[in-house]
């Protein structure tokens, strides 16, 4: 008997392991890893964030993000600021250097993800969206 849930399980880490490796491949030309390019992607999306949760965002543990937010603020792509209303807290902010970078890199790597997801039509793609979001949610709050 085939049981379905392990055969969905081998598919999607295998369908995730092709993937990532195409999209690091292409974060590689940029002379950045792929979780620097995630912090950036992150702030070029979304703005200004806290460092304490930039980890959540992108499923990084907080100990790493001290060490990218680093090696990005020395590359001159981000900067600190404290929060004027809680000085607890720091935001990690695009410099203008970095703005320039992301519109530069972000769209030819848009486009290699874009052919690297190719292989099902947009519907299908949709589909999927749907059905890999309520599995997450489902898992999330599977407590074995």
């Amino acid at each position: 008997m085939q049981n379905s849930s392990l055969e969905l399980f081998v598919v999607l880490s295998r369908a995730y392991q092709s993937i990532m490796e195409v999209a690091r491949k292409d974060i590689q030309r940029y002379n950045l890893n792929v979780t620097e390019f995630g912090v950036l992607e992150l702030l070029y999306h979304k703005g200004p964030h806290p460092l304490q949760k930039i980890g959540g965002k992108i499923l990084l543990a907080s100990g790493s993000i001290t060490y990218v937010v680093d090696k990005l603020e020395e590359k001159g792509y981000l900067e600190r600021k404290p929060c004027e209303n809680d000085r607890r807290i720091t935001y990690a902010h695009l410099t203008e250097k970095g703005k320039t970078y992301m519109e530069e890199i972000f769209p030819p790597h848009h486009e290699v993800l874009e052919e690297a997801l190719a292989g099902i039509p947009e519907e299908e793609k949709q589909q999927a969206i749907e059905t890999l979001k309520k599995l997450g949610k489902y898992a999330q709050n599977y407590h074995a």
